[in-house]
């Protein structure tokens, strides 16, 4: 999958022109620090949905304690739930020192401290999904990013990714309408989307993963089942309310033959989500 990341300074994005040049989805900024939100981050989510585009969201680092950083991913946690948006791919903690703040202010540059930093936010952001993001020089040589358990999204300007993580940043020079961007590659898109190839895939473990595989189901369920209905892009666009069409959905699943309210166990929230993945599984 191709995407881009963008920030306030991407201005007058022209999003079905990015979908049209096969760009498949947009890591918004939340914004920066303790302090700072990006202004643009609802409308750029927002415009990204319309589009047909999924989201992720990054938030740039000053921190440079471990409390800090704490803070940071609480911040970053209000800008998320302010905008009421729902986000298909992590959030990513953008540890570096791209401005040079850091050095300015006495930062500790050592691979312990810039790893705790790290930690702090990625223990603090939950339960939403979170990932580093850094360059490729710092994840070698500044960040024990073994020991975080995380995603990796990895910068390097270059025509190969050497880091090979779940992302890549390869250029900042990508021009699609007239518009220079970040450019990114999203790997093993099937199981981000919900889909399925020819060998079976395993359920989606996070919470925006088996949200996003419902409504892509339950789309694709409806579609088949109104084929009087104008043709529409089969793009799913997210929905408005996603806990509402997932209560839609689970409230229509039927009990299995001869089960009654007194005789059959009940399945649990997450046995009927996962039993909606596996029939769509099936259906292919």
């Amino acid at each position: 999958m191709r995407g881009v990341d963008v920030s306030i300074f991407n201005e007058n994005i022209n999003w079905q022109a990015l979908k049209a040049a096969g760009i498949d989805f947009a890591i918004c900024r939340t914004g920066y620090g303790r302090t700072d939100a990006d202004e643009s981050f609802q409308a750029h989510v927002d415009g990204a949905h319309k589009a047909g585009l999924i989201c992720g969201a990054y938030h740039y680092s000053y921190a440079l304690t471990v409390d800090a950083a704490a803070q940071e991913a609480q911040f970053c946690k209000q800008i998320i739930e302010r905008a009421g948006v729902l986000l298909e791919l992590p959030v990513w903690f953008y540890m570096e020192d791209s401005d040079t703040y850091k050095k300015r202010h006495g930062f500790e540059f050592s691979r312990q401290n810039v790893t705790a930093i790290c930690k702090a936010f990625l223990d603090n952001i939950k339960p939403l999904n979170c990932g580093v993001y850094s360059s490729y020089s710092w994840l070698e040589e500044m960040i024990d990013w073994k020991s975080l358990g995380c995603e990796i999204w990895s910068a390097q300007w270059s025509k190969e990714d050497s880091f090979k993580g779940r992302m890549w940043q390869y250029t900042d020079a990508l021009k699609i309408g007239g518009q220079t961007f970040n450019g990114n590659i999203l790997y093993e898109a099937e199981a981000v989307l919900g889909q399925t190839t020819e060998q079976p895939q395993a359920a989606p473990q996070t919470t925006n993963d088996l949200i996003h595989s419902i409504l892509s189901s339950h789309a694709k369920d409806e579609t088949t089942a109104a084929p009087a209905q104008p043709a529409t892009s089969q793009t799913l666009k997210p929905q408005a309310n996603p806990s509402a069409a997932i209560n839609s959905i689970l409230s229509n699943i039927r009990p299995q033959a001869g089960a009654t309210k007194s005789n059959a166990a009940q399945p649990s929230a997450d046995d009927k989500i996962r039993n909606i993945l596996a029939n769509a599984r099936n259906k292919k």
